[in-house]
Parts: C-alpha cells; sequence; structure tokens
C-alpha cells in the first residue's frame, strides 16, 4: 500500500510540475515593438518603443535643431497611464530613453511619441504607435 501511495504521489508531483513549467511559460500580454521617427525640419526623435507585460522601453536618439522637446504617453484604449517628457533641448543632440509605466491588465496598446517647441502646447509633430507593431502620423 505504501509503495502505490508513493508512486501516485510522485506521479501527481510529476504532472503539477510540467503543467506549472507551461503556464509560467505562457505571457501575460505578448510583447511587441515599433520603430518610430518623428521629424520637424531638421530636428528629429527615433527610435524603438518596446512593450512588456506593465511597461513601454522608448529607446530614441534626439537632435533639437533650435529648442525642442520629446513626449511619450502612454494609453490603454483612451486610458492615459504615463507621461514622461525631455527637458528642453537647444541645438544638441543624444540619446533620450524612457520607460513608461503601463501598470494595468494587459499594458499599454498605444503610445504618442510627439516634438514640442519650449511651449509644450506648441506640437511640432507626433506619431501613434501600437504595440502590435506600427506607427502612423498625428496623436490619433
Amino acid at each position: 500500500m505504501k509503495s502505490r501511495t508513493r508512486k501516485v504521489g510522485v506521479a501527481v508531483t510529476a504532472a503539477a510540475s510540467v503543467a506549472g513549467m507551461v503556464f509560467a511559460a505562457t505571457p501575460a500580454a505578448a510583447a511587441g515593438s515599433a520603430e518610430f521617427s518623428v521629424v520637424y525640419t531638421a530636428s528629429y526623435y527615433q527610435g524603438t518603443a518596446t512593450w512588456s507585460n506593465r511597461s513601454v522601453s522608448i529607446d530614441g536618439w534626439f537632435k533639437a535643431s533650435n529648442c525642442r522637446r520629446v513626449y511619450v504617453v502612454a494609453w490603454a484604449g483612451s486610458t492615459l497611464l504615463d507621461e514622461k517628457s525631455s527637458s528642453t533641448w537647444c541645438n544638441r543632440s543624444g540619446p533620450a530613453d524612457f520607460i513608461l509605466d503601463a501598470n494595468v491588465v494587459g499594458g499599454s496598446d498605444n503610445i504618442w511619441v510627439y516634438m514640442t517647441t519650449e511651449d509644450p502646447d506648441n506640437i511640432l509633430k507626433a506619431q501613434t504607435c501600437y504595440r502590435s507593431g506600427y506607427c502612423v502620423n498625428g496623436r490619433v
């Protein structure tokens, strides 16, 4: 009797272990990425947005001709999740990377990437990028 109980226990433990590995390997929300390019005259902000379950990483290169600022905003549908911006850059270039929080079930499905003058209300160019891998011009 002990031997049979032990074998059943080992089999149940092994099955639970395999099932646990299958469930652990399944992500809650698939990652995606999109390449963005916001260009206004000689200024530009270009790079890649990469989505994960609860955040969006923005790896970009910013070149400011005159004085410019870039913004990135994470959305889940029409719900604003997070917004970050650079400082105002004048006649300089370099990396401008951000991590946006998307701490809701499923995370962010789209982001806005846009450039302004020193005045944050003066939007020069914008793109909306989607987790599925593409960007369109404007803030949609």
